[in-house]
């Protein structure tokens, strides 16, 4: 067993340098951790993808005993492609600006650098509640990964007090967000000439066609708004987000695929913004298309969703979280995390961790080197609490 301690700086230059970008493996980065831990005598269990090729890992520091506090985050980052980086994006880079740059520093590994820190000063801190470590895979496409830890932490009878998901709030408070479903639509059209449009079916056409309905429909939740007044923006969003297809100028084309993705406040009814967009496609769309060509299709399939984060206010967790924060209130936010995977699951669950969201997924994404010994502090008031 080592007591060695590294700095969180250092250990988020350890976390940044694997490229966990969620179309590869994050075993590597695991297994680092796994060990790092063991060198300090704890053990971990690996919850593993259907493929091996991925893991969760849920360590616990001090007793085993109910009551504790889960520290989670992801391990996964987007994509670095295409983006005008001015430093290596898998190396944590201090320019002197009070800024640290490298792919994952904002979302959201600095959080999980923190905690692996202090992993020494949670061990002789004579805890009598438990710390756990939860990392899991896949965040950044759909919260995918994360589903399978919390059925194991279920499986194991562990009760937690609370989780706490370090995605980046600059420290603050947050207890609600809204949900997200992501969707890919692929359209199967007619080739033709493209002078002879009465004889095909253009799948680019009609996925523009069908864009258009996500738009109408993403009108109205606008103008439905939110009764709260807690969220930026303050409506339900709808939006297509990428979209690829055709073969030629001069040919119609016989296949189109986008995807398109709902935010939804808490309490929206997602099922039926989804339903109302199906009815229009294979209600409404496709029977004209097999008028024209009976091979012609709509493809509807959902590929993640997350469920919102609903508000507890006055819970035991937000008390709990802010007086570890020292926050007088709790905020809402737009984009979704894994809180509400946990709350669904039973363990209440709250969003506060180092950065500001507003940096991440950019090129030279960073974080303000400031936010790091906040996070510090905020552990070392939870590790004082639990020890009490």
């Amino acid at each position: 067993m080592t007591t060695t301690r590294p700095s969180s700086v250092d250990m988020l230059a350890r976390l940044v340098a694997f490229d966990t970008t969620s179309r590869n493996s994050n075993l590597e980065l695991i297994h680092f951790v796994a060990g790092y831990l063991a060198d300090h005598g704890i053990a971990s269990e690996l919850v593993h993808d259907e493929t091996g090729a991925k893991a969760n890992l849920w360590a616990t520091i001090g007793p085993d005993t109910d009551g504790g506090v889960v520290l989670s985050g992801h391990t996964d980052v987007v994509p670095v492609d295409g983006q005008p980086w001015t430093s290596d994006p898998w190396a944590l880079t201090d320019k002197g600006d009070g800024r640290l740059y490298g792919r994952g520093t904002c979302d959201m590994k600095a959080f999980s650098a923190v905690a692996l820190a202090l992993v020494p000063e949670f061990l002789a801190a004579g805890l009598k509640a438990p710390i756990h470590l939860a990392l899991s895979y896949d965040e950044e496409v759909g919260c995918i990964g994360v589903h399978g830890l919390v059925k194991r932490i279920g499986e194991l009878g562990v009760k937690p007090r609370l989780a706490v998901i370090g995605e980046p709030t600059m420290m603050r408070v947050v207890d609600a967000h809204k949900s997200i479903r992501s969707y890919s639509v692929t359209v199967t059209g007619h080739e033709a000439h493209s002078s002879n449009v009465h004889r095909g079916v253009s799948a680019v056409m009609v996925a523009a066609e069908l864009i258009g309905k996500l738009t109408e429909i993403a009108a109205d939740l606008r103008a439905a708004g939110d009764a709260t007044g807690r969220f930026d923006p303050p409506f339900s969003t709808v939006i297509a987000n990428t979209i690829s297809g055709g073969t030629a100028q001069n040919i119609l084309a016989r296949s189109c695929r986008f995807t398109y993705e709902i935010r939804g406040l808490p309490g929206a009814d997602g099922d039926a913004v989804a339903a109302r967009f199906a009815d229009h496609a294979l209600g409404t769309v496709l029977p004209r298309l097999h008028a024209i060509a009976p091979g012609a299709d709509i493809e509807i399939r959902q590929r993640a969703m997350s469920p919102p984060l609903y508000p507890h206010p006055g819970s035991d967790a937000e008390s709990f979280v802010m007086a570890l924060a020292e926050r007088n209130a709790a905020e809402a936010v737009s984009y979704a995390t894994e809180a509400g995977i946990f709350q669904a699951a039973g363990i209440p669950a709250i969003v506060c961790g180092p950065g500001d969201i507003a940096e991440a997924h950019q090129p030279d994404e960073f974080i303000e080197a400031s936010q790091i010994p906040l996070c510090e502090a905020f552990m070392r008031r939870l590790m004082k609490r639990l020890s009490a």
